[in-house]
């Protein structure tokens, strides 16, 4: 085979991928809809659900080149990863469906709280509340949205909030131990020890 022949047949391999992302990106544009009534959360969750069958398949063919299986296996296995999460936007209005959006969304958050605050830094403001921030900035940018997140809130049962606080609780938890590592590993290390002792009654010794 000759060298035009190999690039030519690495060319159509890396545009067969490309279409594999691609059509990805048809199915939550909602290209596909012929009005836009059509486009719900549902109607791109089965799209996007049959687009992943037909990609597994795909990668488990028969004459699949190495790197072929290699990358869309990574895509499937991305994809897959973030299916939970990641078509919720269709179904409300004004939630932010691009990357783009979402940061600007973000940074209006951001001068929100610093106008506010008065400081530059909200690091401690998300540690300490999390995902409630959005949800509350949500709700102010609503039609008499504070008095409706009220009426919400009032008729919250017992259980339910109680479940919720224990939610935000493990959250704020988690954040803030990543934050600790981060910045201050080696008292978090030494906090881990010290547990760890109390645990055991094993003597962690110095290295």
């Amino acid at each position: 085979m000759s060298l035009h022949e190999e690039q030519k047949e690495v060319v159509a391999s890396i545009a067969m991928m490309q279409e594999w992302v691609l059509e990805a990106e048809h199915i939550f544009d909602g290209s596909w809809a012929s009005l836009p009534e059509e486009i719900t959360n549902r109607a791109v969750g089965r799209r996007f659900e049959t687009y992943l069958e037909h990609l597994l398949h795909v990668v488990e063919e028969e004459g699949r080149t190495p790197q072929e299986q290699s990358c869309l296996g990574e895509l499937l296995k991305v994809l897959t990863h973030l299916r939970p999460g990641l078509i919720h936007c269709y179904d409300l209005k004004g939630f932010p469906r691009t990357n783009n959006e979402m940061e600007r969304t973000i940074r209006a958050v951001k001068m929100h709280y610093r106008r506010i605050s008065g400081r530059k830094s909200w690091n401690s403001y998300l540690l300490r509340y999390g995902r409630c921030v959005l949800y509350h900035e949500w709700w102010l940018h609503q039609p008499d949205g504070e008095a409706q997140l009220h009426t919400r809130l009032r008729s919250m049962s017992t259980s339910s909030w109680r479940s919720t606080r224990h939610q935000t609780r493990q959250c704020h938890l988690e954040q803030l131990l990543r934050f600790r590592f981060r910045h201050r590993p080696l008292e978090y290390l030494a906090t881990l020890e010290k547990r760890w002792e109390q645990a055991t009654g094993t003597v962690v010794l110095p290295p």
